[in-house]
């Protein structure tokens, strides 16, 4: 019994002391987890996951620069030091800006017993301790990539339960010459946008579809996102788009703005672009929002031409579905010291997109509703307004003698094509309330606007004209000539912006036919009105007013007009 018992004490023994062994082992495991500084996953808290509670008093560590300010492409000294005699065994260092927070910049010329960390998909944007062994000081570059002012934030550890979260440096500010100037412009470095690998490495959206930021970045709005490595959740977007506020894109699970979870790149009251993060929810100006988890913001704004670049893990949220797959909207416009205003352009995706999965987008076509608003304010104002016009006021022999309802002949012609003219304007105007679309396109509302309510009234004054002898009547025949040249004018801007709006072709061939178009009817105007002066100087008959004044002319007017306006309402039906 009692040998038994001894024995039975000794291995107990012998399994308190192996149990001790591995308990210390496990401590020394558990400590030396961290020993060399492989700590990404506390990147954006900078905790080291040592399951204690972080110092609250002041660190007897400290980080400084030695600049308080830097230029594009300068690299910034940073130190690490202790102020005492204590020593820490590990650290942690980031640069971040000081306006978003989002980590920037690269670290480089790492010294013995450090390695570089990559955070937030950015490569080198922070360094850490590769051996526990005490340190007094550490000294490294770093290698800006942005014009923002920035801190330098560290974490140090004493020991494993002793230590101090997020020291900061004081500020470092940019001091380059920035954005505005039509002079040459540092650029920012390592931001190359470009349409190199669209659909084979990267979801593109562009207006005008195909265009490239680096060829044509004046007539080029540009949108990128693919995925940082394999499987990852982090996205790298680009985005670039000639604009004087703000360039930014969303996603919906409509083709219609609300309820869209958006970035904006926005000029701010300096003139520099800074990164926001916001969500409609209807057709008053989004709400900004936290900017999340954002990284690797890269931005510039050169010769009216706004570009940003950024790493997000953000999940998308609509509040509506949890579907990967997303419309992208995308809009431009002005700003106002930060904010953004309403949108002067936009386009939408016409199918809903994955921006995992590499692919070309196209973008929506034109609803059908528009295309005829575009259509019937063509043939108002570029065929049947134009001949109701030009039959007042050059061809009003033709057909003379013959009289209908007791009108002549070119009364009648006019008051017809000018009845359906006003006509086509408001079922135009009609037609663009009814397609239930946001108020959005610049000055293109606006002057569609000013025609309706002239040509609203045009026909209300002309009922009301006094008589052909009247002493006032050469009022009502200036009033009523103004109005119509007005209105010819309102509408042929009308017409050009909203070609501009809704052409998606690089070469934006619309807005020139209509160019084309114009100066047809510009030179038959001008040659008709010569006609008339030099017919009413004269009373001989002259060769000039013989070709004019005949049939031949105005066939060929009406002709050409026929063609360009065949022209024009083909592409409204492409685009």
């Amino acid at each position: 019994m009692w040998g038994r018992s001894g024995q039975c004490g000794a291995m107990k023994g012998r399994g308190l002391l192996v149990l001790w062994v591995l308990l210390l082992l496990g401590c020394g495991l558990g400590v030396e987890g961290y020993s060399h500084g492989q700590v990404t996953e506390s990147c954006v808290s900078m905790e080291p996951q040592h399951g204690s509670i972080p110092q609250t008093s002041v660190s007897p560590f400290r980080v400084s620069t030695e600049k308080t300010n830097y230029t594009a492409g300068q690299d910034v000294t940073v130190s690490l030091t202790a102020t005492s005699s204590d020593v820490f065994e590990g650290f942690l260092l980031q640069a971040r800006e000081t306006a978003s927070g989002a980590a920037v910049g690269s670290f480089h010329s790492a010294p013995s017993g450090t390695h570089t960390l990559t955070c937030g998909g950015k490569a080198s944007s922070a360094l850490a301790h590769s051996s526990s062994s005490g340190k007094k000081s550490i000294q490294v570059k770093w290698r800006p990539v942005s014009d923002r002012a920035v801190k330098f934030y560290a974490t140090f550890v004493k020991t494993k339960n002793t230590y101090w979260v997020a020291v900061a440096s004081p500020q470092v500010q940019f001091s380059g010459s920035y954005s505005g100037s039509s002079t040459a412009q540092p650029t920012t470095t390592g931001l190359d946008i470009s349409a190199v690998g669209c659909g084979e490495s990267k979801v593109c959206f562009q207006n005008p579809s195909g265009c490239d930021p680096v060829q044509s970045p004046a007539n080029c709005y540009f949108l990128s996102a693919m995925p940082v490595s394999s499987g990852s959740s982090a996205i790298r977007y680009q985005m670039s788009g000639p604009s004087g506020g703000y360039v930014a894109f969303g996603f919906s699970d409509d083709q219609e703005m609300g309820n869209d979870d958006i970035y904006i790149c926005v000029l701010d009251s300096s003139g520099q672009v800074q990164i926001q993060h916001a969500f409609s929810t209807g057709t008053t100006t989004p709400q900004t929002i936290s900017l999340g988890d954002v990284s690797d913001i890269q931005t510039s704004v050169q010769d009216g031409v706004i570009r940003c670049s950024f790493t997000s893990s953000n999940s998308i949220s609509t509040q509506r579905s949890s579907s990967p797959t997303y419309y992208l909207l995308y809009a431009h416009g002005p700003s106002s010291n930060g904010q953004i205003q309403i949108h002067s352009g936009t386009f939408v995706s016409r199918s809903r997109v994955d921006v995992t999965t590499p692919g070309q987008v196209q973008s929506s076509q034109a609803p059908l509703i528009i295309k005829a608003h575009g259509a019937l304010m063509l043939v108002a104002w570029m065929f049947v307004g134009s001949l109701g016009m030009m039959v007042a006021r050059f061809n009003k022999k033709l057909a003379q003698g013959h009289r209908l309802c007791g009108k002549d002949m070119w009364f009648v012609v006019h008051v017809l094509f000018m009845c359906l003219a006003v006509a086509a304007t408001i079922t135009a105007f009609v037609l663009a309330f009814v397609s239930g679309r946001t108020w959005s396109g610049g000055a293109h509302p606006v002057l569609g606007c000013l025609v309706m309510i002239l040509s609203f009234f045009q026909p209300i004054g002309a009922l009301a004209r006094c008589s052909p002898h009247h002493p006032m009547r050469f009022f009502f025949n200036w009033a009523h000539a103004l109005n119509a040249l007005a209105i010819k004018g309102l509408a042929v801007g009308a017409i050009f912006t909203g070609l501009q709006l809704i052409d998606g072709t690089q070469s934006q061939w619309l807005p020139k036919v209509m160019g084309g178009f114009v100066a047809w009817e510009a030179i038959y105007f001008l040659l008709s009105d010569l006609n008339l002066k030099w017919s009413q100087k004269s009373e001989d008959t002259n060769r000039l007013e013989v070709i004019m004044g005949g049939p031949l002319v105005p066939g060929l007017f009406i002709l050409g007009n026929l063609t360009f306006l065949v022209a024009l309402l083909v592409g409204i039906g492409m685009s």
